[in-house]
């Protein structure tokens, strides 16, 4: 068990305590010596510098049974006993499993129903299923629908737009299923295996219990719901590798600690800023080296990657970083802080919808993450949306809150943390207090207040399992189009066309492709007519859903 740190740094390990549980020891504590317990919950680890208790077994260690490995029965057991056995020394594998399998089955069902009744957006799911598909063929991941719209053509590839090579791991999974399903799917079970990392975290810094409270909050909560909700993105895999970075590195860890570092930088170009982030964390909890070694590298990648590998890609840098009142790239923008800094922090203020999102992040985690040095590696981001001139930056109703949601948590548990042992010291609290427990059960109340206003909700709706009465309609419209033909659709379309076709965007700019299906209302019946003088043919009308096609082609 790690309960503090060497004087290189590193933390130090020592053997469980005397007669506790074997299974609720854990490896390591905070690599500060954060790490403390609930009374009487052997789970959590000593602070920094405690004392281990007088070891009083050795009389009897003498006359104490051999241990029997586990699993294996003992003479007269019983096939129950050795089953009851097994379940209970494996109780917290086993409830992990049960809980990370109910969190992707809630996330694949939303966004399955979503798939199954056209409500998910032809932007940005089919983008991203050209790119795995072309992965998976071993090919360039070229995206002919961000290619097209955006004026780059056809052979315009995904690396281009973003920095997103960890797209390639999905591709063996389009060999069994070829279709934007697979990635719903995918981001399903990848937002689930956070769970256990976020369990083991919360378990190490305040409790057994407290970290099944925690880790529900974090399955249930609004970014994920949110980034459920708008299909899929690149952001799959940050809580999951976020989690790992964070709890392996306090763990001392630091061979899949940085594995998982390595995997946030392969996933967008701008994560090298929280990379950085990490490594200020890392900094200020006493490994300065390598908290050092992570903002250098982070910093590092983020300038490398969009100055130059996203230019040799065919792409333009400064399509994402719009930040006028600041400069035109980070070390301009940091220079604009340190020369202005009241105007660098209004900026942070000066819309409400970027006090909805201060306090929609902040709020999950009670604020406590406020007391955390581990915020400062969520930070990056989201100063990076909330200085942005688009607007569409600050909001929450898109997925760019997951990002940091796993950050945000982790932090409020080791600000609670600090906070209580601060309090504690002061000799606030009465011994026995249970804040920390208190603490866990407010996350995981706050999680499901916000249930109701998040995507989630549609899931205790009946009318929402109802399919789209215009269903009929649309499986006529997807079934006259071939397989293999390029295809122009509106929004409702693309990700049930973009399987077994080339899917491009209907913008209305006439480009002679040789198929369009389209849902229309009657400010479009103009530009449906216009099509029809101009080479077209229409092959369906019904219920405002038309199929066009070139003759011809």
């Amino acid at each position: 068990m790690i309960t503090g740190t060497t004087t290189s740094g590193q933390p130090a390990e020592e053997p469980p305590r005397k007669g506790s549980d074997p299974d609720d020891t854990l490896e390591a504590a905070a690599v500060d010596g954060t790490a403390v317990a609930e009374p009487g919950d052997t789970a959590g680890t000593r602070a920094a510098g405690e004392a281990e208790p007088e070891d009083t077994t050795g009389a009897t260690a003498a006359v104490e049974p051999q241990e029997r490995p586990v699993g294996e029965a003992e003479p007269g057991d019983t096939a129950g006993a050795t089953a009851a056995r097994f379940l209970r020394s494996n109780r917290h594998l086993i409830a992990l499993a049960v809980l990370c399998a109910l969190s992707s089955a809630l996330n694949w069902t939303l966004s399955l129903l979503r798939f199954a009744h056209f409500q998910v957006a032809t932007y940005d799911l089919v983008i991203f299923d050209q790119a795995v598909r072309g992965y998976s063929h071993f090919s360039a991941p070229t995206v002919p629908l961000r290619g097209v719209t955006g004026g780059f053509g056809m052979d315009y590839i995904q690396l281009a737009d973003h920095f997103s090579p960890i797209l390639a791991v999905l591709a063996p999974l389009y060999w069994l299923h070829d279709g934007p399903e697979t990635l719903l799917v995918a981001q399903a079970v990848l937002f689930a295996l956070a769970i256990p990392f976020v369990w083991m975290f919360t378990r190490r810094v305040l409790g057994t219990p407290h970290a099944y409270l925690v880790s529900v909050a974090y399955a249930i909560s609004w970014p994920i719901a949110q980034a459920t909700a708008v299909e899929f993105h690149e952001v799959a895999f940050v809580p999951l590798l976020s989690a790992i970075a964070v709890e392996r590195l306090h763990a001392g860890r630091r061979l899949p600690g940085l594995l998982a570092v390595l995997g946030l930088l392969l996933t967008k170009e701008d994560l090298g800023l929280m990379v950085a982030g990490l490594g200020v964390w890392l900094f200020f909890t006493g490994q300065r080296r390598l908290g050092a070694g992570l903002v250098f590298t982070g910093v590092a990648v983020f300038e490398v990657v969009r100055k130059f590998v996203i230019p040799l890609a065919g792409g333009n840098p400064a399509y994402y970083t719009r930040y006028s009142k600041l400069g035109e790239d980070l070390p301009q923008m940091v220079w604009s802080a340190v020369t202005r800094p009241h105007e660098f922090v209004a900026m942070l203020f000066d819309d409400h919808s970027k006090w909805d999102t201060w306090g929609l992040l902040l709020w999950p985690a009670l604020f406590l993450c406020l007391l955390s040095p581990l915020v400062l590696a969520a930070l990056p981001l989201i100063l990076e949306r909330l200085l942005a001139d688009s607007d569409n930056w600050w909001s929450t109703g898109w997925h760019y809150d997951a990002f940091v949601v796993v950050i945000l948590l982790m932090a409020g548990v080791d600000g609670a943390a600090r906070l209580i042992r601060w309090l504690e010291r002061r000799g606030v609290p009465r011994p026995g207090h249970g804040l920390r427990l208190a603490y866990a059960a407010a996350v995981f109340a706050v999680a499901v207040t916000t249930v109701p206003y998040r995507p989630f909700d549609n899931l205790m709706s009946p009318d929402f399992y109802h399919p789209d009465p215009r269903t009929a309609a649309r499986e006529q419209a997807m079934s006259m189009v071939p397989d293999g033909v390029v295809v122009e659709a509106t929004d409702d379309f693309g990700a049930r066309l973009s399987g077994r076709r080339t899917v491009l965007w209907w913008d209305y700019q006439k480009r002679g492709t040789p198929w369009i299906v389209a849902s229309v209302n009657n400010d479009l019946r103009g530009v449906v007519n216009s099509y029809l003088t101009e080479g077209y043919e229409l092959r369906l009308d019904r219920d405002d859903i038309v199929v066009l096609h070139r003759i011809g082609a």
